[in-house]
């Protein structure tokens, strides 16, 4: 079978359209529609349903999109350690991270590690986790700095950075003044959260589920620096972790009682053959981590 068709197969599913993807691919058009009717004949199956706007697959389509992805994964990674073999580095990581944790995490690690090792290249891509897990899975990635306390089957992981979230109040707000609250007094109180789905949500409505309590929510925002804000302005209270709240902010971290612990570092898929530069980019994480623990945000006795 034709890896090439193979790989234009791919694309061509993952784009929904032949002008899109014969554009990726810098080919004319017409020789990819030439290459997927030579494949669905050398195949003896019908892959997929054209029409003006999208690809469709057909079930038997469905079928070989698994297995495609499969054979060009392996493909790729048989490539990359053959060049091991032969003592060339590839020095190019796919890395994925989400934005927030991107921003509070990782700056000062990844320039630490550009400096010592410049001439490995790192792609960033910034999705939700949920997305970087399914984008490691797919061999789209081959690290992504992630929750490690929520494992998922086919996923190995370096746990580097234990948290606590906690409630983030302006300083003059009454729960600045104790040292722990529950989740239901943080309930009852105007809030300012991350949408549904987001780690920073996850217990707060995992708790207004259980007791049946409607939150009065004023705002609902992924920016971390407009909750902020809401909060030192007293339009709310919120969620947080240790990184987000600097030493200048006029806002105080109130742990809960009991502890929302959460973790996070690099993971990857089992199956997926890591690179001289990937393996070296977890080595050096797992020593910056060691060096620099996450600093204690400002939080009130």
């Amino acid at each position: 079978m034709d890896i090439k068709r193979l790989q234009y197969f791919v694309a061509l599913v993952k784009n929904g359209n032949f002008t899109k993807t014969a554009a990726q691919l810098d080919i004319a058009q017409s020789a990819l529609s030439v290459s997927m009717q030579k494949l669905e004949k050398e195949t003896g199956l019908k892959l997929i349903n054209r029409n003006k706007r999208q690809v469709q697959l057909t079930s038997d389509g469905r079928r070989l999109l698994f297995h495609a992805r499969r054979i060009l994964e392996d493909v790729e990674q048989a490539e990359l350690e053959i060049e091991e073999l032969k003592g060339l580095e590839r020095g190019e990581i796919h890395f994925g991270v989400s934005a927030m944790l991107g921003s509070y995490f990782l700056p000062a690690a990844l320039s630490a590690f550009s400096q010592k090792y410049p001439n490995i290249r790192i792609h960033v891509q910034e999705h939700g986790t949920a997305t970087l897990e399914t984008m490691l899975l797919d061999g789209e990635l081959d690290l992504a700095f992630v929750r490690t306390d929520k494992p998922v089957e086919q996923l190995r992981y370096v746990a580097l950075c234990p948290e606590e979230i906690m409630a983030c109040v302006s300083e003059d707000h009454p729960f600045a003044q104790l040292s722990s609250i529950t989740l239901e007094q943080f309930c009852q109180q105007p809030l300012i959260l991350f949408r549904e789905g987001y780690f920073l949500r996850e217990a707060v409505s995992r708790y207004c589920r259980k007791y049946h309590v409607k939150p009065d929510l004023r705002f609902e925002t992924n920016l971390i620096e407009l909750a902020k804000d809401l909060v030192r302005n007293s339009v709310g209270i919120s969620t947080c972790l240790n990184l987000i709240i600097s030493d200048n902010d006029p806002l105080v971290c109130v742990p809960f009682n009991p502890a929302i612990k959460v973790e996070f570092g690099i993971g990857w898929k089992s199956s997926h053959y890591l690179s001289q530069a990937a393996r070296t980019f977890m080595a050096f994480m797992e020593e910056w981590y060691h060096k620099h623990p996450s600093r204690p945000a400002a939080i009130r006795a």
